[in-house]
């Protein structure tokens, strides 16, 4: 790790890519804390979140620091799961991906805002689907169950 490092980096290097596995992977102290039964992926959420104010005490824009929040949530809830959700913690790297996002852009800030956009409106409309998924089932469960009772 080079000594002139930002705090960003430096963080999402302990938190992502600390250790090195054997073949040469790398994964960081966030999945082992999210290893902590019923608080872990929620600690591991607050340091995660110490990035994005660190981007938003930049002036990063609003766009940008929704898909850093985005990151985290995916990381945090999905990392919650019981079994699978652990290995997702070692695997999804929120805050590689955060750090990344800081970096490019500092260097180029409009196309990283407007990646930043679309990526934001994609994952709303994944949500949407998801939500609207779930009722469909939900209804024809409900109805299936309905008709079998009372039909």
């Amino acid at each position: 790790m080079p000594s002139r490092q930002t705090f960003h980096e430096k963080l999402s290097w302990l938190l992502d890519n600390s250790i090195r596995l054997p073949g040469g992977y790398r994964i960081g102290l966030d999945g082992f804390i999210g290893l902590i039964p019923g608080l872990g992926d929620f600690i591991s959420g607050l340091l995660s979140s110490l990035i994005i104010i660190k981007a938003q005490q930049q002036g990063v824009p609003r766009t940008i620091l929704i898909r850093m929040f985005i990151n985290v949530l995916i990381d945090s809830v999905l990392g919650s799961l019981p079994l699978l959700g652990d290995v997702f913690d070692f695997m999804w790297k929120a805050n590689q991906k955060n750090s990344a996002l800081l970096t490019h852009y500092q260097t180029s800030p409009q196309p990283t805002a407007k990646q930043s956009w679309l990526e934001n409106i994609a994952f709303i409309a994944m949500l949407i689907g998801l939500l609207a998924l779930a009722i469909f089932l939900i209804s024809w469960l409900i109805s299936l169950l309905w008709s079998r009772l009372f039909g």
